[in-house]
């Protein structure tokens, strides 16, 4: 192949935006926790490398912000800004991309990311597509000399790359299929405490005819009541154990996770763990609070880190270096129902009442971040289209040059 490569004309930016858009839903529906997928790919980045004789293989997935390493042979994982990526080009092409050598190309020799690691040279990157034909990400092979990849190879790399995003959606499924055993859990002790009650009464007066049954001298009676009295008294038990089941392991009495679940502790480090590197990078103080007293209050994690790392990755954009980016988190105990509060500002450049209503209306544009971070402006759509899944809200309050905050509300299930 060409370093070069021979692109089709152009398409209009209303279908790139939309095209942008649907590839971002078809990533966030997979509902994935960026730092906790290196184990699922640490053989398939090692035999990808070893048959393209590479020294570097990588799984990178990019959202609206961000391209995460998921997962890396002979590299470490980790995020950059998309814009400094690479893979930023493979995923908007049907075809491999391969550059001979990276630091000859005018597209890339600018890129921070290559600047930091001079000695790389070649790049073949291959698109994780999902089933409705998106691009969610890369499987990357890159060395320091310049290579000659054979269509057996590169026939290979697509088989690896197809296992990648089966694995992708296996993984989404497991997690799909956790949460259901959990709403399984937790309606066999309703179902329990519902057929307690009733059939606690069924025996009560089971016994009591019995009782009383020897001086009716009633035969017939008493072997019916005897049977209703066992009958009862074993549906009764059986509720008993369901209870005590469920009992052992309280859902919400507990330190204990779910798989599916967050509480305010985990949720902040999550967050810390995954952003604060970007941060870093920008020179921006990035902190996150919770509410001491529900720290430890489990509840679904479902569509939260999507919905939290947009809003973080928004604010990073928008802020200078020597600004702060803030996350609070909290939980409000309502008395019809509960709802997990997030509220993300920061010290930025603000939004002008009309950016505002586009965010709210869910057709925010597209604009250049304070360090020329490029982008779509569909960050923020997703965030909406997200919280519109979960019945959430949001609330933008904002002015140009006095910062923005982004309040979101999220209702959540009642403990059982």
């Amino acid at each position: 192949m060409d370093n070069l490569q021979i692109l089709e004309p152009m398409p209009d930016q209303e279908t790139v935006q939309h095209e942008e858009f649907q590839r971002l839903i078809d990533l966030s529906e997979l509902d994935l926790d960026y730092g906790d997928l290196s184990d699922s790919f640490k053989e398939l980045v090692r035999l990808a490398a070893h048959v393209a004789g590479t020294e570097i293989s990588l799984v990178n997935l990019l959202d609206a912000y961000t391209q995460w390493t998921v997962a890396g042979y002979g590299f470490p994982t980790g995020n950059i800004p998309r814009k400094d990526s690479v893979c930023q080009y493979a995923i908007t092409q049907p075809d491999p991309l391969e550059v001979k050598d990276l630091m000859q190309d005018e597209r890339f020799m600018n890129l921070r990311s290559l600047k930091s690691n001079p000695d790389l040279k070649y790049y073949f990157g291959l698109p994780l597509r999902t089933k409705r034909g998106y691009n969610i990400g890369t499987l990357c092979v890159l060395d320091r000399n310049i290579k000659e990849l054979s269509l057996e190879k590169i026939e290979l790399l697509k088989i690896i790359a197809g296992e990648i995003v089966h694995r992708l959606v296996v993984h989404q499924v497991i997690h799909s299929m956790h949460q259901k055993l959990e709403e399984a859990g937790q309606l066999n002790r309703r179902v329990a405490h519902d057929i307690r009650g009733p059939v606690g009464g069924i025996v009560g007066l089971a016994d009591l005819i019995l009782k009383k049954g020897e001086k009716n001298k009633l035969p017939e009676v008493l072997t019916f009541m005897n049977l209703i009295y066992k009958s009862g008294q074993s549906i009764l038990k059986l509720s008993d154990e369901i209870l005590t089941a469920n009992e052992e392991a309280p859902a919400h009495e507990t330190s204990d996770l779910g798989e599916n679940e967050l509480n305010l502790n985990t949720l902040r480090e999550r967050l810390l763990e995954l952003y604060q590197p970007q941060a870093t990078d920008k020179g921006i103080t990035f902190d996150v609070e919770i509410d001491a007293m529900q720290a430890d209050r489990p509840f679904p994690k479902k569509r939260l880190m999507q919905i939290t790392g947009n809003l973080i990755s928004n604010a990073f954009k928008f802020t200078p270096p020597l600004g702060s980016v803030t996350v609070q988190l909290r939980l409000e105990e309502l008395e019809n129902k509960s709802l997990l509060h997030i509220r993300v500002s920061d010290t930025g450049i603000g939004l002008t009442e009309e950016q505002v209503s586009g965010v709210m209306q869910g057709k925010s544009s597209s604009t250049t971040g304070t360090k020329g971070e490029q982008g779509y402006g569909l960050g923020l759509q997703l965030v909406k289209h997200l919280l519109d899944g979960l019945h959430g809200s949001m609330t933008v309050i904002s002015s140009p040059g006095e910062g923005t905050a982004f309040d979101i509300k999220i209702p959540i299930p009642r403990p059982q």
